[in-house]
């Protein structure tokens, strides 16, 4: 199994998907970790990405979970995959199954005033939910949840 947490900047993937890695002892991967550095740089400069700048990137997410498929490894991953068109990108398989953790702006701009080292500007925050394609299809849970609860949550739904 491949869990895709998706959802905009702050809304707690990395810290939930490192919890839930932890509890499953499944491999966690950083989607951020896979950024080309151009695109680090546009970010820290608060220049929100298009498309074209997240292509590479998702392609090296998409290359981590085929991998996992191709090894049978079951791991969490951690990727914003703001569009319909992104996440097709990442499911390459039945296996891999999104998360959404939904969040509203207001609880995003309140996590980034106080988040230290991550490159992402918090002055795209709007660019975020501008981009963002809420899905229907995924597991949606919300965000204001603690790290904890959201875990549980998806153990639950997901019988793990």
């Amino acid at each position: 199994m491949i869990i895709v947490l998706i959802g905009v900047t702050g809304s707690g993937k990395s810290t939930v998907g490192k919890l839930l890695a932890t509890q499953l002892q499944w491999k966690f991967h950083e989607g951020d970790d896979l950024h080309p550095p151009a695109n680090i740089k546009k970010l820290r400069r608060g220049v929100p990405l298009g498309d074209d700048d997240r292509i590479p990137w998702l392609a090296a997410i998409g290359k981590t979970i085929r991998a996992a498929i191709d090894r049978g490894e079951n791991v969490v991953i951690a990727s914003s995959a703001l569009k319909d068109s992104y996440r097709s990108m990442l499911q390459i398989g039945p296996e891999v199954i999104f998360i959404y953790l939904k969040a509203k702006v207001d609880l995003i701009r309140e996590r980034l005033k106080h988040r230290t080292g991550h490159f992402m500007n918090p002055d795209l925050i709007q660019s975020q939910f501008d981009t963002l394609e809420e899905p229907d299809g995924p597991l949606l849970i919300n965000a204001s949840l603690t790290p904890e609860e959201i875990v549980r949550l998806i153990r639950t739904r997901l019988s793990l």
